[in-house]
């Protein structure tokens, strides 16, 4: 019996996860959709194995992946995702997932992964070895910022100008707080802690020039 969390922003997937994996005989012993109420719990109940989807909503699934490898915790994560892109595979176990799987899957290859993780090995669903390959020619390894959003680039290009959220809201007509999701969610996904190493990758892949940075 492993001891499981669930990540996962629909509650009838984690609904669905749950009976499937009790069946199995695990014990899941908690479950969110916010990466940060996850945290809380993984700390709290010392959780052997994370499923952890990455697209959360206005959160990302490497917001936590980021905090477990920083806080150098022992919970070991099997990503389970719709995402079949070769940079969020690639990020995912540079983050130090240990698997990842595919939601079109079956129940088998997700009950290997579970049993892998817990056993510290590493396993790689059905797919994923193509997309492993594929990770490997693309551009995104040299170019970190090529699987970001239109407006994920608008927002690193403010923040690196020195902006404020309030200021980057109302020029995006976005909340402030959505300001804020959205940097959190860059950082962990760039694999950056501070602002300063944000405006480094902004200007080294010409997000951005010199001559726009606050003196």
């Amino acid at each position: 019996m492993t001891r499981l969390y669930l990540v996962d922003d629909h509650p009838i997937v984690r609904a669905g996860l749950r009976t499937l994996l009790q069946a199995w005989g695990h014990q899941v012993e908690g479950e969110s959709a916010d990466p940060t109420e996850a945290m809380a719990d993984i700390v709290r109940l010392q959780t052997e194995v994370l499923l952890l989807d990455l697209n959360l909503g206005e959160r990302s699934g490497f917001e936590l992946l980021a905090d477990l490898q920083r806080r150098h915790l022992p919970t070991r994560c099997v990503v389970l995702t719709m995402s079949a892109q070769p940079h969020q595979f690639s990020e995912a176990l540079r983050l130090g997932a240990y698997g990842y799987v595919l939601k079109g899957s079956s129940g088998t290859e997700l009950a290997s992964a579970i049993d892998a993780a817990s056993q510290g090995r590493h396993f790689l669903g059905s797919g994923v070895a193509d997309l492993a390959a594929r990770s490997l020619q693309s551009h995104d390894a040299a170019d970190p910022l090529a699987a970001l959003s239109p407006r994920e680039r608008e927002i690193i290009a403010l923040v690196a100008q020195g902006h404020s959220s309030a200021y980057i809201g109302e020029q995006l007509h976005i909340s402030p707080k959505t300001v804020a999701t959205y940097r959190s969610r860059l950082m962990a996904k760039l694999g950056v802690n501070n602002a300063t190493s944000l405006v480094r990758l902004a200007i080294q892949h010409k997000l951005i020039d010199t001559d726009s940075l606050p003196s």
